[in-house]
């Protein structure tokens, strides 16, 4: 481990369609109403991140992916919304878990629709030098 500025991170994510914030659902009914109106629909994903920097700097930023669902039956939704994973989720489905076998297509960082755009991340990280890359020499 080496030692280097320390940066407080903070991210969180929404789920819009068509002018709708689709938060975490409050029960798993919820849950299986916002999976319904999903299917077969894109919608929006974006997530937040705030950087408290070494030296007090806060660096505030936000990225934006689309998402595209499968036209799912009922049957399929209820069976994910059962499983609990929706539960505390943005949009009722986590693409990183089982959800991901509802989405059809991504355009943009699928780190954004898990909850923080690493890409993003890394540039504003490395534009400050608050990371820096190391090369090491591989071993003979």
């Amino acid at each position: 481990r080496t030692a280097g500025p320390r940066v407080l991170l903070a991210a969180d994510t929404i789920v819009a369609l068509d002018g709708d914030i689709l938060g975490k659902p409050a029960s798993r009914e919820h849950a299986l109403s916002m999976l319904r109106r999903l299917a077969g629909q894109t919608h929006e994903v974006i997530s937040a991140v705030c950087l408290l920097g070494p030296q007090g700097e806060e660096i505030l930023f936000h990225d934006v992916s689309r998402v595209g669902f499968a036209p799912w039956p009922d049957a399929v939704l209820a069976a994910y919304a059962a499983t609990g994973e929706p539960d505390d989720k943005a949009g009722a489905y986590a693409i990183q878990g089982q959800g991901a076998v509802l989405v059809e297509r991504v355009t943009g960082s699928w780190s954004t629709v898990v909850g923080l755009p690493v890409s993003r991340l890394a540039q504003e990280m490395l534009r400050r030098g608050w990371l820096v890359p190391v090369r090491r020499e591989a071993a003979i």
